[in-house]
């Protein structure tokens, strides 16, 4: 047997596998098809202050190894969110990583404190800072597409947010260098880090010839993604190597669909993986890549999953 058991910022986790955001709804809709607590984590949808509509129809389509969406993170509102989605996912037993989401620094900050003071926040396992998200405040200029915006944010959240809960920062790809905004929120008081979000993109429809999507641009998921990812990952994860960024763990998320994807994430220095575009047409994708990867692992003769933990960087197994 494999220890796929891993420390998630001091919080134990009996196995790394997660869902990613807005991936799975709020958990009622893929409990139905497999048993949510048995994962590491469930990942909500980013819920923002006040309900959100979302973006026009059409807003997904389908790409060549991949997805582009652009939902604009439609949601009920943290208050309904923490009576309804919240408490079944307490009663249920589900340890939960809670994604936040605002328009500006104060209203991640709202958020986060109605999370945490609620009734059901002994459930919550995590806090994710979904961090690219428009800035209203700079003219809808990405929080994570820049260190002061993202310190900012991370720093009037982790005032709300009590010792205990770790604090993590979802980073966008669409940036010149991703260390520099890394080394940014986790100085502002991440605790990890979750990369990546997705990648920023267009596509035309051939016979309209005109965008698929309403509004124009989406975001671009699933397996074409997952080069990006480990690209990303391997650069934060040598940079903290180095001394570069603080070191925390890394929670790898970009095209995973089999436990081969996932080990290739951790062997570039993730320590969960999360698992979201392949949960669309197969919803026991999360914890069957769980299932490979202890598969995987057992193949190669590794008995803890926290071996392999960044084992690329050191020249492989031996």
């Amino acid at each position: 047997m494999v220890d796929l058991s891993v420390d998630l910022a001091g919080v134990p986790l009996p196995s790394p596998m997660m869902t990613a955001s807005g991936c799975a709804a709020n958990g009622r809709e893929m409990h139905r098809f497999i048993d949510i607590t048995e994962l590491g984590a469930f990942v909500t949808k980013s819920v923002k202050a006040a309900p959100v509509s979302g973006r026009p129809t059409p807003r997904m389509a389908e790409t060549d190894s991949g997805m582009l969406n652009s939902i604009g993170l439609q949601g009920p509102g943290v208050a309904a969110f923490v009576e309804e989605d919240l408490a079944w996912l307490h009663s249920i037993g589900a340890r939960v990583v809670v994604s936040i989401a605002g328009g500006t620094a104060s209203e991640f900050a709202a958020v986060a404190r109605r999370v945490v003071r609620s009734p059901y926040a002994s459930a919550v396992a995590a806090i994710e800072v979904n961090i690219s998200c428009p800035n209203v405040a700079n003219r809808g200029l990405v929080f994570a597409c820049e260190p002061s915006g993202s310190h900012k944010v991370i720093t009037l959240v982790r005032e709300e947010v009590p010792r205990g809960i770790p604090i993590l920062a979802k980073l966008s790809p669409d940036v010149t260098d991703i260390t520099e905004i890394a080394a940014a929120v986790v100085k502002a008081g991440a605790h990890g880090l979750t990369m990546i979000n997705t990648l920023l993109g267009v596509a035309i429809d051939p016979v309209r010839l005109r965008p698929h999507l309403a509004a124009t641009t989406g975001g671009l998921s699933g397996p074409a993604v997952r080069p990006v990812a480990v690209r990303a990952i391997w650069q934060v994860s040598a940079a903290m190597r180095e001394g570069r960024v603080p070191a925390v763990p890394i929670v790898g998320a970009g095209g995973v669909r089999t436990g081969a994807d996932a080990l290739e994430l951790l062997a570039a220095g993730a320590t969960a993986v999360q698992v979201g575009t392949a949960a669309f047409n197969d919803p026991t994708a999360p914890l069957r890549v769980g299932r490979e990867l202890a598969d995987a692992l057992d193949a190669l003769g590794v008995d803890r999953l926290a071996d392999v933990v960044g084992i690329a960087h050191e020249g492989g197994l031996r």
